[in-house]
Formats: structure tokens, C-alpha cells, sequence
């Protein structure tokens, strides 16, 4: 089937690594379709009103279309619609196109069916329509949603949290739920060694992932003399981390890392016992995924769809922003009083239920179902 992958986040020159768990929807997709991608997004120091980027990128065709971004977000919104319609222009005929984010973007998904009669399934990422969520996009941000998940064959949420959100906003169209995908042979199985227990956090290191309180939990640790090793980074601001480290002199104990690729993630996994999400709030997190494809024990917070995708004795959940557990579950870790699944058992988990197969079997599945409903 010829699948063209649309969506509201991507990879791109701006953001590299915005919404690149998309682009491991698309990879997945691949294995079963011939797969396209096309993506527009606005770049305010353009010349150029367009200006297109055609690559191949792990064996799909690529095309991110910029334009000229300015101040009045109506311009923007025709000259992004504009530029998918350009874009578009450039692609095969897809027999269904694959949509994510239901941001104002895609209307150019439900332009494209009922101009051309083809249809679309749209993924659904955005903890702004999560049930009961902090972020919500608003009431006209809602309605644009709605429309876009009413005109859709089948809506494919991370989570179920996701899908009840969705469902509360009146919408009727069919949906299931088809988590983020791990490349299960990159993310292989670690091996264990002798060594002071290491501990990881990858991420955006925003406001949601609760930095503070993971270093404020750590450095209570070490004062409670317990020998570890916690590794902290990611694509996100690095500074306040090493000041905490050098503030509080722990320079033995944590050490700070920047933006990775996917093989280096997977490294770094590989090379520690134990992996730390500590959010405000979530969906459907990549590198929970991630950690159980490699075995390593999660401590995360019970937020979003996370409860949803994982196994006992996989990890802990935390209460939000319960720092006194999350404290106390660590040092039960550390004194090894929590039982814990095998790392191959962890690994099987992630291959059945995250590995690319697995996603490409559901999301083809689908596709086909709007075909022969």
C-alpha cells in the first residue's frame, strides 16, 4: 500500500529531533508499505516565500517543505497549507495518508480526502487531549481537532488516556490505541556488570520532565552515603544541571551529557541498570519503551498512558511529584529489596509489544480495515 506520512511535528532543520517518534511510525509502517513523508514548517529568517528539502532518510523519501514564517499567525496558516498543497504536488498518489497531531496542520489531511477521495487514520501524541489534561489546547484548538478526528477513517491514539480525552470532545469515529515503537535491535539487551549501580534520565529536560526533583532526590542519596552513579542530558538546556552539580559537589556522582543520536541513546541505556522519568505529565513515553527493550528497571511517575505499558516488577510507579516515594522506592532499589524481572523477559515484552513489526502488523491492519470496513 502507498502510505504518505503527514504530520503537525517532525525532524526537521529547525527542530531535529521534534516529533522524531513520528519518523519511527513512518520507519515501522515501511516495513509492510511504501512509505512517504512530507512535512511543512515555517522558518522566520527565509528569504525565500518556499523553499524544499527532498532526502532519503532511512530508506523513506523525505520532503520538508519551509516557509517564510511571519509575525500574523493567519498568513503562516495559508502558507503552510500552501506548502503541504506544493508538497503534495511532488509525492506519489498514496492510497491512504497517515496524519499526526491533530494541530490545525492537518486540515490538510481532510482537505486531501475530500478533494481526492483518500483516506486517512490520524495518531494522536499531544497530552493536550488527554482526559482532563493541564495543557488543553482550548476550545477553538478542540473544535480544529474535532473536525479533523470526525473526517478521519480511524483515530490511533498512544494511550488510553489519550483515547478517553478524545472520545469526551463528542468524536465517534472508530479508534485504536497502537503505542510508540522501538527499534528492539538497537535497543538490545544490556549485560549486567559489577559496578556502583548506574543510574540514567534522557530527555527534553523542559519543565515537564521535573529536573529539580530528580536532582534534589539524587543529592539526598548521596547524603544518605549510598554509592551510585546517575547520568543526566538530553536535548534541552544543560546549564542549571551543572551548576546544581558544582553548587552541591557532585561532580563523583552525576555527570551531564547534551542531544544524542538514537544509537547513542541506545548506548548509554546498554550501559546502566536502571532508568529515571520523573514527569509532570506524559503520554506515552519513547524511552520507557526503550529502557524495557534493553532491561533496565524503570522508576517513573504514574502519569499519562505510562501505567498502561508496564508490567509488574518491570519498575515503580510513582505517585506525581511524590518526592518522599520516589526517594524511598530508590533506596529500596539500592538495598535490593525490590524484585525485578529478568532482563530477557523485559526485552521479550518490548519486541512483542513495541517492536517495529509488531507496529507495522496494527497500523497495516488498519489501513486496510478503511478499505473493507
Amino acid at each position: 500500500m502507498k502510505v504518505l506520512f503527514i504530520s503537525s511535528w517532525y525532524p526537521n532543520k529547525l527542530e531535529p529531533t521534534n516529533g522524531n517518534f513520528v519518523q519511527r511510525h513512518a520507519e515501522a509502517v515501511a516495513l509492510q508499505n511504501h512509505v512517504e513523508v512530507l512535512h511543512a514548517i515555517g522558518d522566520p529568517n527565509q528569504k525565500e516565500k518556499f523553499l524544499f528539502d527532498e532526502k532519503v532518510i532511512n530508506g523513506l523519501k523525505t520532503l520538508i517543505v519551509y516557509y517564510r514564517n511571519t509575525k500574523n499567525p493567519l498568513i503562516n496558516f495559508r502558507r503552510r497549507m500552501k506548502a503541504y498543497t506544493l508538497g503534495f504536488q511532488n509525492m506519489q498518489k498514496p492510497d491512504i495518508v497517515h496524519a499526526n497531531v491533530m494541530h490545525n496542520n492537518m486540515l490538510f489531511a481532510v482537505h486531501v480526502k475530500k478533494k481526492y477521495k483518500i483516506p486517512y487514520v490520524v495518531t494522536e501524541h499531544w497530552t493536550a487531549f488527554q482526559e482532563n489534561a493541564t495543557d488543553s489546547s482550548g476550545y477553538f484548538g478542540k473544535s480544529i481537532a474535532k473536525r479533523i478526528a470526525t473526517n478521519a477513517n480511524h483515530i490511533l491514539p498512544v494511550c488510553d488516556r489519550l483515547k478517553r480525552g478524545i472520545r469526551s470532545m463528542g468524536v465517534k469515529t472508530p479508534i485504536s490505541i497502537v503505542p510508540n515503537v522501538v527499534d528492539t535491535d538497537i535497543f538490545s539487551k544490556r549485560k549486567i556488570e559489577s559496578r556502583p549501580t548506574q543510574f540514567l534520565h534522557i530527555s527534553s529536560l523542559t519543565y515537564m520532565k521535573n529536573i529539580p526533583a530528580i536532582l534534589e532526590t539524587f543529592l539526598k542519596l548521596h547524603n544518605a552515603g549510598y554509592n551510585f552513579r546517575l547520568s543526566i542530558g538530553g536535548d534541552g538546556d544543560i546549564k542549571p544541571i551543572l551548576e546544581f552539580i558544582k553548587k552541591n559537589n557532585l561532580d563523583s556522582k552525576i555527570s551531564v551529557f547534551g542531544t544524542l543520536s538514537h544509537t547513542e541513546v541506545a548506548a548509554k541505556m546498554q550501559a546502566s541498570d536502571a532508568f529515571i522519568l520523573f514527569s509532570r505529565y506524559e503520554n506515552q513515553p519513547c524511552v520507557i519503551n526503550e529502557s524495557m527493550s534493553v532491561g533496565l528497571f524503570v522508576f517513573s511517575s504514574d502519569v499519562g498512558g505510562i501505567s498502561e505499558f508496564f508490567p509488574e516488577k518491570f519498575g515503580v510507579l510513582i505517585p506525581k511529584e511524590n518526592n518522599d516515594i520516589f526517594y524511598a522506592s530508590l533506596t529500596q532499589y539500592l538495598d535490593n529489596k525490590l524484585e525485578t524481572a529478568s532482563i530477557e523477559e523485559m526485552h521479550t515484552y518490548a519486541v512483542q509489544t513495541f517492536g517495529k513489526e509488531s507496529i507495522s502488523n496494527q497500523f497495516t491492519k488498519i489501513y486496510n480495515e478503511c478499505f473493507n470496513p
